[in-house]
């Protein structure tokens, strides 16, 4: 009699802030909010994410004033609250080797994260983990990987199957934006 083996499968949605203001000049990056087209995209992208139908077990965020903005955004569109979103520093503009650490240590009780941060490591992470090449994750842009792993740990370079990438200027209603 042949065993049926499950396999969990966890997966990842990296999430890059959405397009940030240089209005004032002399705010430090890390206090730097969403301009307007932000403001519009991130929820804009929620609404996609949620009628995609994807569920979302926890939200990791850069303490970054834009990352979390972005992040709050996405989780009311899922009806979840700000207090829910878990801030990491170690977010803020990391190397895609500190972000897989912190991934890798995620509960396993979670079968799906959303990571909201920056470039150029979101986009380095998403090419490492799934060996194919992302020229560039715009702002708001959102990246799908799915692991045929039974825990976080077990997730590293080229283990990723990217299942879809998209952001807001494919979409006619945000190209003016």
């Amino acid at each position: 009699m042949e065993k049926n083996i499950f396999r969990n499968m966890k997966t990842l949605y990296i999430i890059r802030h959405a397009k940030s203001s240089w209005k004032d000049l002399g705010i430090g990056d890390h206090d730097r909010k969403l301009n307007e087209r932000g403001k519009l995209s991130a929820p804009f992208m929620g609404k996609k994410l949620a009628e995609k139908g994807e569920q979302i077990d926890i939200y990791l965020s850069s303490t970054a004033k834009r990352a979390f903005r972005t992040a709050r955004y996405i989780a009311k569109a899922f009806g979840l609250k700000k207090n829910e979103i878990i801030q990491k520093n170690e977010l803020y503009h990391a190397g895609q080797r500190d972000m897989l650490k912190m991934i890798n240590a995620i509960h396993n009780s979670h079968n799906s994260a959303a990571v909201f941060g920056h470039n150029p490591g979101f986009t380095d992470l998403s090419n490492h983990l799934t060996g194919e090449l992302i020229d560039n994750i715009p702002t708001c842009g959102i990246v799908k990987i799915e692991f045929e792993v039974d825990t976080w740990e077990a997730i590293s370079g080229g283990n990723g199957r990217l299942i879809w990438f998209d952001y807001p200027k494919r979409y006619p209603e945000m190209q003016g934006s």
